[in-house]
């Protein structure tokens, strides 16, 4: 072991505490070194020689596949009759990983009316199957207010894994500018931030959600709505996203962060057939 330095300074000796602390928060990126390379891959992403190591957290059955993923894909399913016709049911997804194979299929239950009376606001129950058809997530959404008009009652969802067991919320926050969500847990202690940009339309670019820790100092992940082109944006609705979290994070939190996903395009993407 080797000698203390008598010479330091009380100030330094905490320093040096400070930085010998194990960071708990899952996927929390580490201090950047000074000469790093600018290109270098976002701290929450792991690379080939990162070894995955085993989930530390009770895995709810159905949500093995989310344990060694960190970035999944949702893309929207669309009718172009129906878009054009106007007789578009509810949405469907499909929840892909980064290699294009699908491990959940999302249904939208709804009532036609809620769809075409309230649209965006509309409350709705979101059933996340597995290859297997089995049901292994619920997302529900309450009918709630959706502007800042009304701090008091904005957007809650619920998440479920599996139905029945609530492991997660996503509690809108006010906030006179930007986009704020936070993540709770089943205990309704808040986790995770997800902090939205001013302009949430972007015609020619992807529209970034950030995740970040509770002091919003670390971003450790991003909700991604991907530009599609213009054909696509104007005349459908169907939209795609990207997920982005930490590989060793709660696979309750990425369940979570799948029903964020659902709630976002929902808020400030999906477009009302009426005009069309």
């Amino acid at each position: 072991m080797p000698p203390e330095d008598l010479t330091a300074t009380p100030k330094q000796k905490d320093a040096n505490k400070d930085n010998d602390l194990p960071n708990y928060l899952p996927g929390t990126p580490q201090q950047v070194v000074q000469n790093e390379q600018l290109d270098s891959p976002p701290p929450w992403k792991a690379t080939p020689d990162t070894k995955i190591p085993e989930s530390r957290f009770l895995v709810p059955p159905g949500l093995e596949h989310l344990i060694k993923v960190q970035q999944i894909i949702v893309h929207q399913q669309t009718e172009l009759l129906g878009v054009f016709l106007g007789t578009e049911k509810s949405n469907k997804y499909e929840i892909k990983d980064i290699f294009g194979q699908r491990i959940y299929f999302a249904r939208e239950e709804n009532i036609y009316l809620n769809k075409n009376l309230c649209g965006p606001v509309r409350p709705f129950k979101m059933h996340i199957s597995n290859n297997a058809g089995r049901e292994v997530i619920t997302v529900i959404r309450p009918l709630r207010c959706i502007t800042c008009c009304f701090p008091c009652y904005l957007q809650e969802l619920e998440v479920q894994a599996p139905p029945g067991t609530t492991v997660g919320f996503i509690v809108q926050k006010w906030d006179p500018l930007l986009p704020k969500f936070t993540i709770q847990n089943e205990s309704k202690e808040d986790v995770l931030m997800i902090i939205g940009p001013y302009l949430t339309f972007s015609c020619l670019g992807d529209v970034d959600f950030e995740v970040k820790t509770l002091n919003e100092k670390s971003v450790i992940g991003k909700i991604s709505k991907y530009w599609s082109g213009f054909v696509n944006d104007v005349f459908t609705n169907a939209d795609n996203f990207g997920i982005e979290f930490p590989v060793d994070l709660d696979v309750k939190l990425k369940a979570a962060l799948i029903g964020t996903c659902f709630l976002i395009d929902l808020m400030y993407f999906e477009q009302s057939s009426d005009g069309i």
